[in-house]
């Protein structure tokens, strides 16, 4: 059988799409953020334009720098630094 219908192509190879809004945050880049409460695991969380930052080794009221280790669709984690 020569190719398929789909052509050389093979299912997994396309690029995945992604839907709704992107995040507001990228992997690498720094925020200064306030934490605003804890998460079940403990982490705090922050938000950037509404969207849930969590950053370990943090407590409500905290201002810190973080810098973006992961981005998800529907949240992030970051780190703090300095």
């Amino acid at each position: 059988m020569e190719g398929n219908k789909f052509g050389d192509r093979k299912f997994g190879d396309r690029p995945r799409k992604r839907f709704g809004p992107q995040p507001p945050v990228k992997v690498g880049e720094r925020y200064k953020v306030k934490i605003e409460s804890l998460g079940k695991g403990g982490d705090g969380i922050a938000r950037i334009k509404g969207f849930v930052i969590f950053v370990p080794k943090t407590n409500v009221g905290d201002e810190v720098e973080i810098v973006i280790n992961s981005v998800k669709q529907k949240f992030a984690f970051g780190e703090v630094v300095g």
